[in-house]
């Protein structure tokens, strides 16, 4: 550090501290701007109207990524199975509500611990091993596809492929401020998503288990000598993102008014999307590139046909690694 001092170059933290600071203010030149755009080009109303449905889209994506983002943290595998997970929760949530009569909240916890239990079961029965195989990236990446395949093929088998959806009242409105009107589900999406969010994020900042999770991220072996329990904390992470992933599908689908066994692996390249720009395996980094992911596909339906969102998404997330390759949260490797 002192070397660093003398040659006028930064030490790490500062480094790391500076790239984060500097992500976080390109994301709100970014929103800034593009507000300041829509407001001159559409109207307040209009633009507001957007961004209140940007909030709906932004906060599931959020949580989606950020199951992604943890993953792949602590263990760098690339879940291709994560957006059938979205599936199999909604289901769980379709089954007990549409089809047993819960009221939609507890049936939401069922398909939220349902989808952790799937997520525990698929770190017992094939990651542990496959670790313990010392099995490569491409192969367990491989696997994560193959996963994907047998959830979504169980459910086709078990529910069909007719689109469903819950039963839900997805025509009473709430009334806002300024003529704006946001639907009682989304409402109930936005403030279950942003809570969830909010405990998740204020576990992974002073909670203990978020503290081991970011020394595994850091480094597994050196969390190991130091006394770490790392299975237990692969288990939790797991726990963690396959309850993310099941709240995720539900409220997505009570969202979309719509379930089909396909609805997952659709919005998993928005997850994919999301979790780079904020900086891959940093599930703050996730957090954010979902919900500036959800205003970007929502803002830009006003002015291009609703088919391109997803592509307009994309063009956002080259754009953005264009300027900052690391995602907008991301750190700079240290050399």
């Amino acid at each position: 550090m002192l070397n660093a001092a003398r040659s006028g170059t930064p030490p790490p933290a500062d480094a790391r501290a500076a790239a984060t600071g500097a992500g976080r203010r390109w994301v709100a030149a970014a929103c800034i701007a593009a507000l300041a755009a829509l407001l001159a080009s559409r109207g307040a109303e209009t633009a507001a109207q957007a961004t209140i449905n940007g909030l709906v889209t932004g906060t599931y994506f959020a949580l989606g990524a950020v199951g992604l983002s943890l993953v792949f943290g602590v263990l760098r595998l690339v879940n291709f199975a994560h957006g059938d997970m979205l599936t199999f929760g909604a289901y769980v949530a379709l089954f007990l509500n549409a089809g047993s009569g819960w009221p939609i909240v507890p049936a939401t916890l069922g398909g939220v611990l349902a989808t952790a239990a799937l997520a525990a079961a698929s770190e017992l029965a094939i990651w542990r091993p496959m670790r313990a195989r010392r099995a490569g990236g491409f192969q367990m990446l491989l696997i994560t596809v193959g996963l994907a395949f047998v959830i979504r093929n169980c459910i086709q088998l078990a529910a069909g492929a007719d689109p469903l959806q819950l039963r839900l009242d997805v025509t009473s409105a709430v009334a806002l401020p300024g003529g704006l009107r946001i639907g009682t589900v989304e409402l109930w999406v936005v403030v279950a998503g942003l809570g969830a969010l909010l405990a998740v994020a204020t576990l992974l900042r002073y909670g203990r288990l978020g503290k081991e999770m970011r020394a595994l991220a850091d480094n597994l072996s050196l969390a190991e000598v130091a006394g770490i329990d790392t299975r237990r904390v692969i288990l939790a992470t797991w726990l963690f993102a396959g309850a993310l992933a099941g709240l995720a599908g539900v409220l997505s689908s009570a969202a979309a008014g719509i379930l089909t066994p396909n609805f997952g692996f659709q919005l998993l390249l928005s997850l994919f999307a999301a979790t780079i720009l904020g900086g891959i395996g940093n599930a703050y980094g996730a957090l954010a590139g979902g919900l500036l992911l959800g205003f970007a596909e929502e803002w830009s339906a006003l002015f291009v046909d609703a088919r391109w969102k997803l592509a307009v998404g994309f063009v956002i997330l080259i754009l953005t690694l264009l300027v900052r390759p690391n995602g907008l949260l991301g750190r700079p490797a240290l050399k």
